[in-house]
């Protein structure tokens, strides 16, 4: 079975195809818009939504090419549907009906998240269930993986998610955008020790997020510092970036404590936690969680750094997942800006919540 996978939700234009047996990524390519957006220190819909436009026929071409293959050898075409930026989720979405409808293919709408919960079983012999730890710029969630479209949501943010503080931190820190890679690399040569910022929620009981005020405690901490011109001494900016990232590294590990508790309760032969999205790329974040789930026997599975970011196989995947299970979508599917992956969960308190 091979399956197209279109991604659009952010600012990656990328396009892939997989397969259920040898070597399951036959192509994955991911346009980065990077210098689009550098310049604004941050994303831009309509800017990331024109690119996509500009580029995503051509990389499907390359895609299929690079895996060998034509529109005629296809299974399936999978797009993700949301939750996202609209305007690129339009894009993808309407790319992805059109192939299906020219090649008469099963269209597959898949949801953002879904790809990256699935990401590890592209990757791993991993079954049902395990424990995940969703972290990127829009998304902080610690969930149960029951299954295929089956998601238990234990917490999430009650207002920024940990990719956006790594962000915003680097723009106070005068750091480049994307802020998770800037803060790693400055926080290398820092001392996390020397400045002190709070721990959102640490201690507290539950699994939910915050981190707006961490954000707060760094600006005021950047203006305590700072020069006349606004600047930081090089020693500062090293040691505030390893403050900011200890402190994100110590509220995620705290949260997903409680959260391997609510997971042995209920699924007592569960023995895995993974961690996807963006900020799972963050190699200090991950030897901590490793750490964490060798103190509770767990095994800890985390996809290659490539595979976290936004990328087009684990939509392929998560479309090829749905596909061999006859979860297929009408050319009818409206694209969704918010697609919960648990839609029983309580709303979390507070504003800004992304599902």
């Amino acid at each position: 079975m091979l399956v197209l996978g279109i991604e659009t939700s952010c600012d990656e234009t990328a396009a892939a195809v997989v397969s259920d047996e040898g070597e399951r990524i036959r192509a994955n390519l991911v346009l980065s818009q990077l210098a689009e957006h550098q310049p604004h220190g941050g994303v831009v819909p309509e800017i990331a939504a024109r690119a996509h436009l500009d580029h995503l026929d051509g990389l499907i071409a390359r895609a299929l090419a690079a895996a060998g293959i034509s529109f005629a050898d296809l299974d399936g075409v999978a797009a993700t549907g949301g939750p996202g930026l609209i305007g690129g989720v339009i894009v993808g979405v309407t790319e992805a009906k059109a192939i299906a409808l020219a090649r008469r293919l099963p269209f597959i709408a898949v949801n953002h998240l879904e790809g990256h919960a699935l990401t590890v079983r592209l990757v791993a012999d991993i079954g049902f269930p395990y424990l995940l730890l969703l972290v990127s710029g829009g998304h902080c969630q610690l969930l149960i993986v029951e299954g295929i479209g089956r998601y238990r949501r234990l917490g999430t943010t009650i207002d920024d998610a940990a990719g956006e503080c790594f962000d915003k931190g680097a723009k106070l820190l005068g750091l480049d955008y994307p802020g998770g890679p800037a803060i790693e690399r400055a926080a290398a040569a820092g001392d996390a020790t020397r400045i002190i910022l709070p721990r959102p929620m640490k201690g507290r009981p539950g699994c939910d997020f915050s981190f707006s005020g961490l954000k707060t405690a760094l600006r005021q901490a950047v203006a305590e510092r700072a020069s006349g011109d606004g600047r930081l001494a090089p020693k500062d900016t090293a040691d505030l970036a390893a403050a900011l990232q200890a402190a994100i590294g110590d509220s995620l590990i705290d949260r997903t404590a409680n959260a391997v508790a609510l997971f042995r309760a209920r699924h007592p032969a569960g023995n895995s936690l993974v961690v996807a999205g963006g900020v799972a790329a963050n190699a200090a974040l991950r030897r901590r969680l490793g750490d964490l789930a060798q103190r509770h026997g767990l095994d800890f599975i985390a996809p290659p750094p490539a595979l976290c970011t936004d990328n087009g196989a684990m939509i392929a995947w998560a479309g090829l997942e749905r596909l061999r299970l006859g979860l297929t979508d009408g050319l009818d599917f409206a694209p969704r800006p918010r697609w919960p992956l648990d839609p029983d969960a309580a709303p979390a308190i507070g504003a800004g919540v992304k599902a």
